[in-house]
């Protein structure tokens, strides 16, 4: 693994005890300088992951409960009339943030849920015919209970598209929730800051510049192609999966310590990738579609 990353992925361990897996997919979204989207049981630590993470990259963080009665004013902010100057004055909502933890986006309407859309993809909003920067690094990652959970409404696929990955934490191993009842984790009080916010975009930097030969390329449009061509995948990748695709294999790449992309790093993080693109509800044989695509193009063409 990468030294730089080693210490990051360390002290969370720590804190979401044998969940490294997760926390380098975690990373490796923020990395490509996407949005990530944890679909969970409550209380399997989507929360926490989401703090931790912003508390060792020295991130602002916000945390935004959605509910059903939630506004798009309650997320981006409000211009409220000041009687002193005799003019509206923007009053800046908690999206204002580097790292915002929108937890449980599925239990607020789809009208709230619209409201993140140009924030994740434009990095900025309009209000009253004013534009506002967000945050620079900025980061949503979005907490959602399954469907089959009450009071939940599902995700449009244009939302859904903005998320460049989707990981689900799981339940932890016995070993694991064992040692957590026994107070081995540290928990966020003890948790300290890793890097600074200039030092994440230099790590950036770093993955976007890992190099994609042409066969990795052609192996990774093979995987889309498949999509496009097989009645199997009702809903084909679109170019934005592909670049989601190469970004995240670059960043999965540069976290093991490499320059170059391998077949393998397009497996680790294909199925984070595009099974919410491919709709996770659907299977064949079994399996995801995900882990479907995978066993159906051969990387070596």
């Amino acid at each position: 693994m990468n030294p730089l990353i080693v210490p990051i992925v360390e002290q969370i361990n720590k804190q979401l005890l044998g969940k490294e897996y997760q926390i380098k997919q975690a990373l490796c979204c923020l990395l490509a300088n996407g949005h990530l989207l944890i679909e969970d049981a409550p209380g399997v630590g989507k929360t926490t992951l989401s703090h931790a993470l912003a508390i060792s990259l020295g991130l602002s963080y916000n945390r935004i409960q959605f509910t059903s009665d939630m506004l798009p004013a309650d997320l981006l902010g409000v211009s409220i009339f000041d009687n002193t100057s005799g003019q509206f004055v923007f009053h800046r909502g908690p999206i204002f943030s580097q790292l915002v933890l929108a937890d449980e986006i599925n239990r607020t309407s789809p009208k709230t849920q619209s409201a993140l859309l140009e924030a994740m993809a434009e990095r900025q909003i309009s209000i009253d015919g004013e534009t506002y920067k967000l945050s620079d690094p900025f980061f949503v990652i979005a907490t959602q209970n399954p469907l089959d959970h009450s009071g939940t409404y599902e995700l449009p696929d244009s939302q859904l598209d903005r998320f460049m990955m989707r990981v689900s934490l799981g339940f932890p191993s016995i070993d694991a929730e064992k040692r957590m009842l026994q107070g081995h984790s540290i928990g966020l009080d003890n948790l300290k800051q890793v890097i600074n916010p200039e030092q994440l975009k230099e790590l950036q930097l770093g993955a976007s510049q890992v190099t994609a030969s042409d066969p990795i390329l052609n192996y990774l449009l093979a995987l889309v192609q498949e999509t496009r061509v097989n009645s199997k995948y009702p809903h084909p990748l679109s170019p934005r999966a592909s670049q989601a695709i190469l970004a995240t294999a670059k960043a999965w790449a540069f976290i093991e310590n490499r320059k170059y992309v391998l077949p393998e790093d397009i497996q680790a993080i294909l199925s984070a990738v595009v099974e919410h693109r491919l709709r996770h509800t659907n299977q064949q044989g079994g399996q995801s579609l995900g882990e479907h695509l995978l066993h159906s193009v051969n990387p070596l063409g």
